[in-house]
């Protein structure tokens, strides 16, 4: 169908590995390899992605900060905090 998967992390963290128990989250792998982008291209394509996962202090601020995420949605693994988009327009 061409939807969007985003996948968005914090500068700072990337290319690390966290665990806690059972879980874990790679930032080290293919998935969130990319480009490091301004907010404003972020904005521009979280607003056109069906699907984003979010990883990071800074990340997860400004999604909530623009509306995409909710507080009590974050999880942490390690003290990291994640949050998954499902945008319902695409």
């Amino acid at each position: 169908e061409g939807r969007v998967v985003l996948a968005v992390c914090d500068h700072d963290i990337f290319g690390k590995k966290f665990y806690e128990g059972n879980r874990q989250i790679d930032l080290g792998s293919d998935f969130y390899k990319g480009t490091i982008m301004d907010e404003e291209r972020v904005l521009n394509l979280m607003n056109c992605s069906h699907s984003i996962n979010l990883v990071g202090n800074k990340i997860i601020e400004f999604a909530i900060k623009n509306g995409f995420v909710k507080e009590e949605n974050v999880i942490r693994i390690a003290s990291i905090p994640i949050a998954f988009v499902v945008n319902e327009n695409f």
